[in-house]
């Protein structure tokens, strides 16, 4: 079959300890924009005007929206930024924890964790 019947990725939900707190950050930080905190409770924030949206969901459980690969932990979600240097420097006056900058073969990229401990990937 040489197509799909999935057209795009519409969203990808991660696991927060408080939702408010964390819309907050998403929108403050990262710039999201933050479409709507629902009565379920989830928040809805959207990647500038793209289709792709990405949900918040809170929970108690001590989980994260990253997995481990022989013992170490790996992104799940990665975001891409042609403006990295000034990215990395805008978190880090943020107080966001940032892992350094990487170049591999002309990729540069770098890991950073929202306030829930979630591991996210920013390259270029």
């Amino acid at each position: 079959m040489s197509n799909s019947f999935i057209e795009q990725v519409h969203y990808i939900r991660i696991p927060v300890k408080d939702l408010d707190r964390s819309a907050q950050w998403y929108r403050d930080v990262l710039g999201f924009q933050l479409l709507n905190i629902t009565d379920d409770p989830f928040a809805i924030l959207k990647v500038n005007e793209g289709p792709f949206l990405l949900i918040l969901v809170p929970s108690d459980d001590e989980t994260f929206a990253h997995f481990t690969v022989n013992n170490e932990s790996a992104f799940s979600i990665g975001f891409t930024s042609s403006e990295l240097l000034k990215l990395h420097q805008h978190l880090i006056n943020n107080q966001v924890k940032v892992e350094d900058i990487h170049v591999d073969n002309g990729h540069a990229y770098f890991y950073f964790y929202d306030p829930n401990g979630n591991k996210l990937q920013v390259h270029w």
